[in-house]
């Protein structure tokens, strides 16, 4: 027997065994066709688009009944793009101007969104992107009358095909999916996102053969391979493996309630990073010490205007209670014209990743920024409360920065409101803020390193572009001596550093950043319990 073994990319880790389906997806062709009743055409798109609206919102709403939030809020924002005016007005215009039929004007209105996000640097653009040639795909669906299904098997299969979109994942009965492959797909798209949220084993870069279709496989998502129709051997070696695995996680919940120490005795935080509130249930369930991260920007995405104080109150005092005293570090609006927020009247940027986002936006628009403060503060009376601001350069931003949040505390203050002990911290996520970090140190109460901004800022790689791959390396000299340098000025100024960024999660590297001084990792819920047996490991 011939062993077919193709190396991909990996972008979500485990190992699955079963039988390869392969996912017939057809590029749509659509025929410009001349109708005489444009009226008429603008009411058949407008029933497809409520129709699609009605199947994501059931959609969404069994992702949260299957405790997915992840893709519960993927499918919150294709919602959101049916729901754009721009799209839906920029296919009515082609219908009424070129007296063409709705599957026309979509696809037109899909190639020409899509096309202004694609190839940018922002990995939120890359994926809204492909969120627009999802939503479009479904609208053509309904369309032509074609049905939801994906998946025709009985028994759990690893999905093969050219691309994935979102839809093409949730739709599949999460019990029945083992892994995914795919040609296209980047660690960052929204596809990989879910992968890692279910545990699902996925690589791309890896060309279908027609031929694999039914065949038994084996998806290493640790070293990055397909095996196609594996010799007895190799499957007996691979099962072997997945039972070491689950004998793994057993040992990591043996672990909750434990303190985190090295085994030389110094004490470490292992904090979890979330999204969205509802991933609470996971972080509690995996033990984390704290949130060290809350991106409060979900509220602004998920929305079609901007969310009231007393819509973010809730929010964060739900959060606050929920956490029982634990540390919870919130994120100010990291958002910006790289986010395509309609509502906050943006501008189309060149380079977005470096431009007018995060605290420079904030800064900017003082009344968004005194809303989320307010809401802020508010609820810091039911908890343990810090407030982290992003992508910071300078002292006299800090100092602007502060002296605002000072006037919203007295503002509340005046009026009545209890305020609790709020700590203020800033994220080191450029090389002008490592380059500073002494200064920096004397001005707020914390830092939290972001490693994903800063390797990509320090070392001038785009991390979206897969050729780049091999100069995007956290272990190189330049970035481990930033960390260093805001880790040494933040204990000579007697306050803690942690790390919230992506390579937090990277157990190869958790010695050495232990060895840095870092205080604090701050990671994803299901890499809680693996960092913490790493962690105490450690000498």
């Amino acid at each position: 027997m011939i062993l077919k073994e193709v190396k991909g990319n990996r972008i979500s880790k485990g190992i699955a065994i079963g039988k390869l389906w392969l996912m017939d997806k057809h590029d749509d062709v659509v025929s410009r066709r001349e109708i005489e009743n444009t009226t008429a055409e603008i009411a058949r798109y407008e029933n497809a688009r409520n129709t699609a609206i009605c199947q994501l919102t059931d959609l969404g709403e069994k992702a949260v009944a299957d405790a997915s939030e992840e893709a519960a809020a993927i499918l919150r924002s294709h919602v959101m793009l049916l729901r754009d005016e721009s799209f839906r007005e920029y296919v009515c215009d082609v219908i009424e101007r070129k007296n063409t039929g709705a599957e026309y004007a979509i696809l037109s209105a899909r190639d020409h969104f899509a096309k202004m996000l694609a190839d940018t640097e922002d990995d939120t653009i890359c994926n809204r992107a492909a969120d627009i040639r999802d939503v479009s795909n479904r609208l053509l669906a309904i369309l032509n009358g074609v049905g939801e299904s994906v998946q025709s098997e009985d028994t759990p299969v690893i999905l093969v095909a050219e691309d994935f979109v979102p839809s093409d994942i949730i739709r599949v009965d999460r019990e029945k999916l083992l892994a995914i492959v795919s040609r296209k797909g980047s660690v960052n798209s929204h596809t990989a996102i879910l992968a890692r949220a279910w545990g699902i084993p996925a690589l791309t870069g890896v060309e279908p053969d027609p031929s694999w279709n039914g065949k038994p496989g084996i998806v290493d998502g640790d070293k990055g391979v397909l095996i196609v129709d594996p010799e007895e051997g190799i499957l007996a070696q691979y099962r072997k493996k997945i039972i070491e695995e689950e004998d793994r996680k057993e040992r990591f919940f043996s672990l909750k309630g434990k303190e985190n120490r090295t085994k030389s005795g110094r004490r470490v935080e292992v904090f979890a990073n979330i999204n969205h509130p509802s991933e609470l249930a996971s972080l509690m369930e995996n033990d984390a010490g704290g949130v060290g991260l809350f991106r409060s920007e979900f509220l602004y995405l998920e929305s079609d205007c901007a969310p009231t104080e007393k819509e973010q109150f809730e929010v964060y005092k739900k959060i606050l209670e929920d956490m029982d005293g634990k540390k919870v570090i919130i994120r100010t609006l990291d958002i910006g014209a790289e986010k395509q927020v309609g509502y906050l009247g943006l501008e189309k940027e060149e380079n977005p990743a470096m431009g007018f986002r995060s605290i420079r936006f904030c800064l900017s628009e003082t009344e968004v920024f005194r809303t989320q403060l307010r809401a802020l503060f508010r609820a810091s009376a039911y908890g343990n409360l810090s407030i982290l601001y992003p992508m910071i350069v300078s002292v006299e931003e800090v100092r602007q920065i502060r002296a605002f949040s000072r006037e919203v505390r007295e503002e509340l203050l005046a009026e009545g409101v209890e305020i609790g002990g709020v700590k203020e911290g800033i994220m080191i996520e450029t090389p002008a803020a490592a380059v500073i970090s002494d200064l920096l140190a004397k001005e707020v109460d914390f830092f939290s390193i972001g490693t994903n901004d800063l390797i990509q800022f320090t070392l001038a790689v785009d991390r979206q572009n897969e050729k780049l791959n091999d100069y995007y390396k956290a272990d190189r000299t330049a970035v481990l001596r930033l960390i260093q340098m805001a880790v040494d000025n933040a204990h000579k100024a007697g306050i803690r550093v942690g790390i919230c960024g992506e390579l937090a999660a990277d157990l190869t590297l958790t010695e050495l950043f232990l060895q840095l001084g870092v205080d604090v990792l701050s990671v994803p819920p299901s890499v809680i319990l693996p960092l913490r047996e790493r962690v105490r490991d450690v000498e």
